[in-house]
This record gives structure tokens, C-alpha cells and sequence, in this order.
């Protein structure tokens, strides 16, 4: 392994492994602790149809699929806030003409010429620089909003009555933090696709759940196992020659089975 790091894009594809932990370490904590797994799976099937948005006219990926995923975010947003009952209902609906609109705008993109496995489940080996900085600038967006709202975000997360009765806007505070989320699986796609993107973001929060006792702490310990599985899910790839998104949520799955097991076995 080491000798691979004197390849830049193994360089490129470590930093952009730990930018991308770093992101569903802080944002996954607060998925997993608001409950809104199904929601965040739902933007980050939808955020194809940016794919192909991004492809049919020509423009940048991140830029088509950021733009994209937060429409979508911010229509999920006023949809499913005050309609919970039907909540499902919407993001299946999302969830399906997204990645619909991507599959036929990427149909007839002229010229048509793209590796869809890259975008199903990763192409982390593939990170540009130009890449590089785009996910630098949103882990930073994303660090001084979870900073300068944190308080409220934890209220907002753990009791949403109260959070309300104290003057919290909760229906912003949960809008801003549906387009985190957006922001969150954009920079993660390139890791390990849109398919994998919400095992990274659930499986090390949960686990850092059960050794927390502050919602900071859990962002703390769920940055770090996400490195872990990120940079080991990478190592394995290389070693296997083997496709690396798979490689890293094979391996945080495999440490999720081994810890869910010990726990069960402490009852």
C-alpha cells in the first residue's frame, strides 16, 4: 500500500476518503439521531436525476447534482414536515422519478459515454483536484452551520416539542438540514456511489451512538470509524484489485455484524 502513495491519485482518493468521512461523520450523526434514514436514502437516489441533468446539458457533475439534490431536499422539506403519515409515500415517489430523469436524460445525452457503475458505486480512485477542492469548500459549509447551530440542532433532533416551544425554528432548521444532507451525499457519490452513500452515513453514526454521551462526541467518534472504514475499504481494494465503494462498505458492514453481535450478546 504504501508504495501506491507515491500515485497521485491515491493520494487524491485518501484525502477525498477523509473529506468524505468527515462529512458523514457530522451529518450522519444528526440522520441517524433525527431518524431520517429513509429521507436521506431518498435524496441520494433522487440526486441521479442530477447525473444526468449534469451530462444531458453539458455541465459540471458536481454542479448539476448539488443543484439538483437540493431542489429535491428542499421539496422533500415542505412535503414531508407536515404530512409525516404520507411521508414514505412522497420519498418513494421522489426516489423513483429521480433516478428516472437520470437514466433518460442520460439516454439521450448526444454522444452518450458514461461509466454508470462510476456513479452507482464509486469511482474514488477517479478524484480530481478540482474535486478535491469542491468537497474541501462543502465540509467546510458543512462544519461552520453544524458549529453555529448546534444547540438547536440537538434540540431540534431529540425533542422537536420543546425545541418549538423554546422559539427554535424548527421547520428551517429542518430545511437547512435536509440540504446538508444533499451537500453530504454529493460529496460522498464520488466515494462510494449513490447506491452505498447511506451505509457510510448510518453505519459508523450508529455504532458511535452506543459509546457516546453527547451528540458532539458522536460526531467526533463517527468521523474517526469513517476514516477507518474508508481508508481500510480502500486498502482492501487495492490489495484485491476490487471495485473500492464495495470495498469500504463491505468492510464498515462487516465491523457493523461484529459489533451488533457483541452488543446483543451484553443483554
Amino acid at each position: 500500500m504504501m508504495e501506491a502513495l507515491g500515485f497521485e491519485f491515491m493520494r487524491n482518493a485518501i484525502m477525498a476518503g477523509l473529506l468524505a468521512s468527515l462529512a458523514c461523520g457530522i451529518i450522519g450523526s444528526l440522520v441517524v439521531a433525527k431518524r431520517i434514514v429513509f429521507i436521506s436514502g431518498g435524496i441520494a437516489h433522487a440526486a441521479y436525476g442530477g447525473i444526468g441533468i449534469a451530462f444531458f446539458f453539458g455541465l459540471p457533475y458536481m454542479v448539476g447534482t448539488l443543484g439538483f439534490s437540493l431542489v429535491v431536499a428542499i421539496v422533500m422539506t415542505f412535503l414531508t414536515l407536515d404530512n409525516k403519515h404520507r411521508a414514505d409515500t412522497v420519498i418513494g415517489v421522489l426516489w423513483a422519478a429521480g433516478m428516472a430523469l437520470g437514466v433518460v436524460l442520460i439516454d439521450l445525452t448526444p454522444g452518450y459515454n458514461v461509466d454508470l457503475m462510476s456513479y452507482l458505486f464509486g469511482s474514488i480512485l477517479a478524484v480530481t483536484p478540482e474535486d478535491l477542492y469542491m468537497m474541501s469548500l462543502m465540509c467546510l459549509i458543512i462544519i461552520f452551520m453544524v458549529i453555529f447551530f448546534y444547540n438547536d440542532f440537538l434540540a431540534m433532533s431529540y425533542d422537536p416539542d420543546f425545541a418549538r416551544l423554546r422559539g427554535i425554528p424548527v421547520r428551517l432548521l429542518y430545511a437547512i438540514l435536509l440540504v446538508m444532507i444533499a451537500v453530504s451525499i454529493v460529496m460522498v457519490i464520488k466515494v462510494v456511489g449513490l447506491i452505498l452513500v447511506i451505509a457510510l452515513m448510518t453505519i459508523p453514526p450508529y455504532m458511535a451512538e452506543k459509546k457516546s454521551v453527547s451528540l458532539g462526541q458522536m460526531m467526533v467518534i463517527s468521523s474517526i470509524l469513517s476514516a477507518v472504514f474508508t481508508l481500510g475499504g480502500l486498502w482492501i481494494s487495492y490489495a484485491f484489485d476490487i471495485t473500492s465503494g464495495a470495498a469500504i462498505i463491505l468492510f464498515a458492514s462487516a465491523a457493523f455484524a461484529v459489533f451488533f453481535i457483541k452488543e446483543k450478546g451484553k443483554v
